[in-house]
């Protein structure tokens, strides 16, 4: 990794796997300038061919890939978080829906099979998508600062303990590298976060966004637009941390112990592959660390004034805990597993690698002790 001091010193990530350098091409020099291709003659300044010189040429450099860690590479990351967030919140919304109903009146939301019931019957198949706009534009929001950030912070904090100990407490890199950028995303998150499931669990306040927005900050104030941001943090910092730190440890492990190939060998359809598999076991144990803080946002977002010893009290720790646990286990297994294969489908669709591999083993200096010893002797 770059330090502002202009010394090279190695990134956690195998270097080789982010080499941008152009490669120079060695055929002109091979080629003799008087080889006789009509296909290809080399003509003058003045246009007209030459009858000395034919020069085979090199074909065409592909684009110029976008160099790590620059504002172009940043851009990119949150670009990809933004289409993995935003795309894959949206399609689940169905989903979202009947857990969020659960969490808030599970005597009419006994189960998930019922509570698709209860919604196909009461709402028909259009109740299934309301609220998908807030659900769309506030994780695209989020995912932006989400992936964004966390690239930044994982250098960030890399470049800070060295190459040496990034490689040694590199988990602790990824944890905290995560929860720094989650907490930026979830500023962006909030309000949204707030009108859907307004929107989502009580019928007859509002269709969406455009008419939910101003009858919400009409009856909360714009500041309860953010009175979940706590819980909000409680329920996304852990989520975000198990979802960064676990997938990076994970995919390390596919390619150390289950893929016999160096990751760079491998085709770009296998790693997107292991990109999904790592990112739908994450996604696993984000939601059991999450769910506890998931079931108090729904809860003070749809009762005014509510509080978390409310919560508490109407839920039971028990509740708490388990409310709703088994379907967010499948859908965030999904939406993770899906997240990460889109995003790092979207890296390498710009030219940049998957997310994640094998951490390389940081090389450090001999001791020249002994050979002083020598050299005294």
């Amino acid at each position: 990794m770059a330090f502002s001091d202009g010394s090279r010193r190695q990134s956690v990530i195998p270097s080789f796997v982010y080499s941008t350098a152009a490669t120079s091409s060695v055929f002109e020099k091979l080629l003799p300038r008087s080889t006789i291709s009509p296909m290809n003659p080399v003509f003058p300044n003045d246009g007209s061919p030459s009858s000395s010189s034919f020069l085979v040429q090199a074909p065409s450099e592909p684009s110029k890939k976008i160099e790590m860690y620059s504002p172009a590479f940043y851009a990119a990351c949150t670009a990809g978080g933004i289409l993995s967030c935003g795309l894959t919140h949206m399609a689940v919304t169905p989903l979202d829906l009947v857990k969020c109903n659960m969490q808030i009146d599970p005597s009419k939301y006994k189960s998930i099979t019922s509570g698709f019931g209860v919604l196909l019957k009461e709402q028909g198949l259009r109740g299934f998508f309301r609220g998908w706009v807030p659900t769309l534009l506030g994780y695209s929001a989020q995912g932006a600062g989400k992936f964004g950030f966390y690239e930044f912070f994982k250098k960030y904090y890399s470049d800070i303990a060295g190459p040496e100990y990034a490689a040694k407490y590199k988990t602790l890199i990824y944890l905290a590298g995560s929860a720094s950028a989650e907490v930026i995303a979830d500023v962006a998150l909030c309000p949204f976060e707030a009108v859907k499931v307004r929107v989502q669990t009580q019928p007859g306040f509002a269709r969406g966004l455009s008419d939910g927005f101003p009858k919400f900050v009409k009856s909360e104030g714009a500041l309860g637009l953010y009175k979940g941001i706590v819980p909000l943090w409680g329920r996304q910092i852990p989520y975000t941390m198990m979802k960064f730190a676990s997938f990076e440890t994970i995919v390390e492990l596919i390619y150390k112990h289950a893929i016999p190939t160096p990751k760079d060998q491998c085709s770009k359809s296998l790693q997107l592959g292991v990109s999904f598999a790592g990112g739908y076991i994450a996604g696993v144990f984000c939601a059991v660390v999450s769910h506890p803080a998931d079931n108090l946002v729904s809860f003070l977002n749809n009762s005014k004034g509510a509080t978390v010893g409310d919560a508490v009290k109407k839920l039971g720790l028990w509740g708490l805990f388990t409310r709703g646990l088994p379907l967010r286990i499948v859908m965030i297994g999904t939406l993770t597993g899906a997240q990460w294969g889109i995003y790092d489908a979207f890296k390498v669709f710009v030219g940049l690698p998957t997310t994640g591999g094998v951490t390389p083993v940081v090389a450090t200096a001999p001791s020249v002790a002994p050979e002083l010893a020598k050299l005294s002797n």
